[in-house]
């Protein structure tokens, strides 16, 4: 699968996504795109999910035609100290 970090998604999360191909909007170089913008991006790229922290997502974009799957995190924090997986 191939997976999209917004701007704001805990980097950190992407070791736990090892059997996946993640990259972040800033390695893309879509991070000054806006939200319309960087899912047709994405969509066109053969992304398959998207994780953001952006809450306001859903109200902001028409989501029913895409055929990217969004995932919106609850919080922008990450433990700095975790135990083993």
């Amino acid at each position: 699968m191939k997976i999209l970090f917004d701007q704001g998604t805990p980097v950190p999360l992407r070791r736990h996504l090892q059997a996946h191909t993640v990259t972040t909007a800033y390695e893309q170089g879509w991070a000054s795109l806006m939200n319309g913008q960087l899912l047709a991006e994405a969509e066109l790229a053969g992304i398959d999910l998207l994780i953001t922290t952006d809450q306001n997502l859903r109200y902001q974009q028409n989501l029913h035609d895409r055929r990217i799957a969004i995932l919106v995190l609850g919080s922008t924090s990450w433990p700095k100290n975790t135990t083993a997986d």
